[in-house]
């Protein structure tokens, strides 16, 4: 069976990036938009709980045009749809769409990064339950914002022009994202006695799962090879650069990388994935040929 990760052509010839890595930006966009949605009637102020909440219809609506541009490339390549043929019909019409790639594939599967799975809290068990913390949020988003102005920056350029224009699309969302996160940043780092050590707890939960950034992977090597992609590694120094002057703008202190690199990006995850998938696929697992 050929590697989903394979270079392959368009019709018209032109290359479109692995299935490995459209499925990693996808994962990325829909299990962080779980996330953000859970603040959705939750929110420390009206005006935060709709915020959250468009943010994480921005993270959806990339991760429905990243699978949908994934869906299409499986379902005209032979090789592709044998190695996807577990979701083929899941939905009892023989194909593979955004939806069974969303709803109907196993925590191994998914190839989001450990970070955007973890809850609103610091650490705890899977089943354990903990108030959510507004400053692990806005850390988080801060921190994967940051990456993702310079990765969907890189993106539009990509030789994929269905990718390039996701990326253009994304990146004007992203960039509110930096934004509104960078501010509460600040607001809670140069804020109270309080504020401040919840922002800097929740760097210190954080920021060693944000080693796993630059960890490269087969899916993002055959992107680099065939113009589709970028490196993450290439992207660090700027990464580090935005990061190091928001926490200085904040009065908070960097943690230094250390620890265990996390591996969701290879589908070894935490204990809350199962958890968070199992409330966001039941619907569709328990109703599967339903339209809606």
């Amino acid at each position: 069976m050929n590697s989903p990760n394979a270079q392959r052509p368009t019709h018209n010839g032109a290359p479109t990036a692995p299935i490995g890595y459209l499925l990693h930006l996808a994962d990325n966009a829909l299990v962080f938009g779980q996330r953000n949605a859970e603040w959705c009637g939750h929110g420390p102020v009206l005006e935060e709980d709709l915020a959250l909440a468009n943010h994480a219809l921005d993270h959806m609506g990339q991760a429905r045009l990243l699978y949908q541009h994934a869906a299409t490339c499986i379902n005209a390549d032979p090789a592709l749809t044998k190695a996807f043929d577990h979701l083929q019909g899941a939905r009892g019409d023989g194909q593979v769409s955004e939806d069974t790639l969303a709803y109907f594939r196993s925590a191994h599967e998914f190839h989001n990064y450990t970070l955007l799975e973890l809850p609103h809290h610091g650490p705890l068990a899977g089943p354990a339950r903990a108030d959510r913390d507004y400053a692990t949020t806005i850390v988080r988003n801060f921190l994967y914002a940051a990456l993702m102005n310079l990765w969907w920056t890189r993106l539009q350029d990509s030789a994929d022009t269905q990718l390039a224009g996701i990326a253009a699309k994304s990146l004007k969302e992203v960039r509110y994202h930096l934004r509104h996160a960078g501010d509460w940043l600040v607001r809670f780092g140069d804020g109270t006695a309080e504020s401040h050590a919840r922002a800097q707890a929740a760097l210190h939960h954080l920021m060693p799962y944000t080693q796993e950034f630059w960890t490269g992977s087969d899916a993002e090597a055959a992107a680099v090879a065939n113009g589709t992609g970028v490196a993450l590694s290439e992207l660090k120094p700027a990464w580090d650069a935005l990061v190091d002057e928001a926490l200085a703008e904040a009065t908070l202190q960097r943690p230094k990388d250390s620890g265990y690199v996390s591996q969701g990006k290879r589908g070894v995850h935490s204990e809350h994935m199962g958890f968070l998938l199992a409330e966001m696929q039941s619907l569709a697992r328990e109703h599967p040929t339903a339209t809606w």
